[in-house]
């Protein structure tokens, strides 16, 4: 599904991610951990097109982001990949129902078909009786999960998460983990989970180190 190879990114200086390589199959959740600084969310953002290597090759599904110029990448970010980050940057003004609309709406998906996805992904996460309320009016678990939804609102061949339970209290990040265990079970989604959480790790596929900008 994702192939990587020689990620190198440097900030001015100072090598990040020094020629890393990288393969995860279809249905696979895989978790990387390593040490604060050791180029994590810096290859998980490379990995989704949000940054570019300086060097290096990315294929997704036989597609060759590398080579995508900026207009191409946005739209197939939107229709490929979704993220899930450890602040849920949910819309304030907006919904549960809306924010999880909204990646369907870019994409120019009709209304219709877009409000009904929305609908069936909340009733998945629970959600059924939270979809007119705004992220304030909503917990913390409760906000992130919409996030999780808004993250599959197109059906994404690949999904990246960033710390996604470290802002949460200890019952709400082992639903949250197992929610991607079910997403993982029912719809075959194929994960990457950047984490410290050592319980979200052992129960993933596989677990890569990274240190000192290689996985080691």
């Amino acid at each position: 599904m994702l192939s990587a190879s020689g990620i190198i990114k440097n900030y001015g200086d100072l090598p990040i991610l020094k020629g890393v390589d990288l393969q995860i199959n279809a249905g696979e959740l895989v978790t990387i951990v390593g040490a604060s600084g050791a180029g994590k969310s810096t290859l998980l953002h490379i990995l989704g097109t949000l940054d570019r290597p300086d060097s290096g090759e990315i294929f997704l599904d036989g597609e060759a982001l590398h080579q995508f110029k900026a207009s191409q990448l946005s739209a197939f970010r939107n229709r490929s990949i979704g993220f899930v980050f450890q602040f849920h940057h949910l819309l304030p003004e907006f919904t549960a129902l809306e924010n999880v609309c909204i990646p369907g709406f870019i994409a120019n998906k009709p209304k219709k078909d877009v409000e009904k996805r929305a609908k069936e992904l909340l009733g998945i996460l629970n959600l059924n009786s939270r979809l007119d309320h705004k992220p304030s009016a909503l917990s913390g678990g409760e906000q992130q999960r919409v996030a999780v939804a808004r993250a599959l609102m197109n059906s994404p061949k690949l999904l990246l998460a960033d710390e996604p339970s470290g802002n949460l209290d200890s019952a709400n990040a082992a639903d949250l983990h197992q929610l991607f265990l079910t997403l993982k079970r029912e719809l075959n989604q194929t994960s990457i989970i950047v984490t410290h959480n050592t319980e979200l790790s052992n129960m993933a596929d596989r677990t890569l180190v990274m240190k000192d900008g290689l996985i080691s």
